[in-house]
């Protein structure tokens, strides 16, 4: 009988973390901060600029903690949002 050892259970390594890249369409943007609210990690703020329709567009302010989640993405009603996993190398 083999001895599992401690950090690999099953004999599976443990997942890393899975990292992120915020892209917003600035243009698409209705400002109701939706993302903002409902990003887990405070990933996006509004920003002070208005984009050509008046509104305040979101801003990545901590883009190293995107886990590429989604919530963002699903949530926006204007499809302004989206997100994608950067693979590590």
């Amino acid at each position: 009988m083999a001895i599992r050892q401690r950090n690999r259970p099953f004999g599976i390594e443990k997942p890393g973390v899975v990292r992120g890249k915020v892209v917003i369409i600035e243009e698409r943007c209705k400002g109701c901060g939706f993302c903002v609210e409902y990003c887990p990690n405070d990933v996006l703020k509004l920003s002070d600029k208005f984009n050509s329709k008046g509104y305040h567009p979101p801003v990545a302010i901590n883009p190293e903690s995107c886990v590429n989640c989604g919530f963002c993405r699903m949530i926006c009603p204007e499809f302004a949002i989206y997100t994608f996993e950067i693979k590590d190398e």
